[in-house]
């Protein structure tokens, strides 16, 4: 029926601009209290949350969700943030709440973005509510691979405005992106052993929709001038390589776009998802805290007007993106002028040169408190997850030292503790003479 006309209309609400907001997501996997093998029961845990069958349950500013895998259970922020602090103690508490709760059953929270020894052929799909989408990404992919079944991530979502806005973001995201791996890499260990890689899930990521190749791109996303040019350059033909396999059109929506950044039109915003999560949730809220920080650096054209980040080829940037997942912050880094587009001036340097110098550029701005300082100092002084793990549980690991090891990072998601690689074993003492 017609609106009455005894009320005015509510005044139009304002769209968010740049930095306005924030939203992050988190994932976690559920296993086994003692076995650590995972455990399908996401369902139960928010039945056990919201005192229903449910695929949300919101606890004040968090919410909690379902992921494709029943044993990955989403903790996001509950609606847009006008800032991130106090974020990591809310995720933390929701840890809590949520280990209390599996604690019942004898389950547990683990961290990190891959499980160690998980079988991806044993995986098990969210069999409620809208499993229509999962049901088809599974017919059309096949969700039994790691980069489907064995993926946790932290997702920053930023807003944007307008056209201006969304362009100044988007270049900015596909610039940095390719270097996050080299802050954020968690996943050194896959089917029960180390292969030299630290960011497996990236690895493992690109090749999930490798059936319809222009799903996921290079990752790294295409330069893009404008909203329509989005729309018409990149979802269009995605939408088009998938309808022969999907002629009902259950995919066809802006999320089925894979790459490391995705504009998120239904709440406009650009959502990263290259970032590995960490082993406590106050982790990653300073890493994204640190990467909004350049980001904004970045809108502003501090080093570099848009033109020119966009003038970097996506295969060039591409391949830096693979170079980080599998070296992370070692990875070198040997062009100048991508150096210098961070106000480096340097003919070539690690990543975590690199990021120290974006720590120390952002810090004397004063744009990051003195807690995430401190986070960051952990991750100056012992590098990324992946590289504190693989110190921990050493190049040829057993299933037991496995173990050990991930679950002092349950333990470590458990207390929101950062995790600090073993000491070094002090020398050897010289013979008697």
């Amino acid at each position: 029926m017609p609106a009455s006309n005894s009320n005015p209309p509510p005044e139009p609400t304002r769209p968010l601009g740049l930095f306005d907001a924030y939203g992050l997501e988190v994932e976690y996997m559920l296993v086994d209290g003692e076995r650590l093998d995972v455990a399908p029961a996401a369902d139960q845990l928010l039945e056990a949350a919201a005192g229903e069958l449910t695929d949300e349950f919101a606890n004040g500013d968090v919410a909690w969700n379902n992921e494709l895998a029943l044993h990955v259970i989403e903790l996001k922020c509950n609606g847009p943030r006008p800032s991130l602090a106090g974020l990591g103690r809310a995720f933390a508490d929701n840890v809590k709440l949520a280990n209390a709760l599996l604690g019942r059953e004898g389950l547990r929270l683990m961290p990190t973005a891959m499980h160690p020894w998980m079988d991806p052929n044993e995986v098990r799909l969210w069999p409620h509510g809208t499993r229509d989408i999962y049901d088809t990404f599974d017919r059309i992919f096949s969700c039994k691979g790691h980069g489907w079944a064995n993926l946790q991530s932290l997702q920053i979502n930023l807003p944007f405005a307008d056209d201006d806005e969304f362009a100044r973001l988007h270049a900015a995201i596909r610039f940095l992106l390719p270097i996050l791996p080299g802050l954020a890499a968690s996943s050194p260990v896959i089917d029960g052993g180390r292969n030299g890689v630290l960011d497996n899930r990236l690895v493992v990521y690109r090749s999930n929709c490798a059936r319809v190749p222009s799903v996921t791109g290079d990752v790294v996303p295409e330069p893009i001038g404008s909203i329509g040019e989005y729309h018409e350059r990149l979802l269009e033909p995605i939408y088009r390589d998938l309808a022969p396999l999907d002629p009902e059109g259950v995919l066809r929506n802006e999320w089925v776009n894979a790459r490391g950044a995705i504009a998120r039109f239904d709440r406009m915003a650009i959502e990263i998802r290259v970032l590995d999560v960490q082993e406590t949730p106050v982790m990653d809220v300073a890493y994204a805290a640190l990467i909004v920080e350049v980001l904004k650096l970045l809108c502003a054209e501090q080093w570099l007007d848009r033109d020119g980040m966009n003038r970097w080829r996506t295969a060039e940037l591409g391949k830096l993106l693979t170079l980080a997942a599998r070296q992370g912050e070692g990875a070198g880094i040997g062009e100048k002028q991508y150096l210098a587009a961070f106000g480096l001036r340097s003919s070539g340097i690690e990543l975590k040169g690199l990021w120290e110098h974006l720590i120390e550029t952002v810090s004397a701005r004063g744009s990051l408190p003195d807690d995430t300082g401190r986070l960051l100092e952990h991750y100056l002084r012992h590098g990324t997850l992946a590289t504190r793990i693989g110190k921990a549980v050493g190049l040829l690991p057993t299933r037991a030292k496995l173990a050990r090891v991930y679950e002092q990072l349950c333990e470590s998601l458990a207390d929101s503790q950062v995790f600090a690689p073993p000491p070094p074993p002090p020398p050897a003492s010289p013979l008697a003479g």
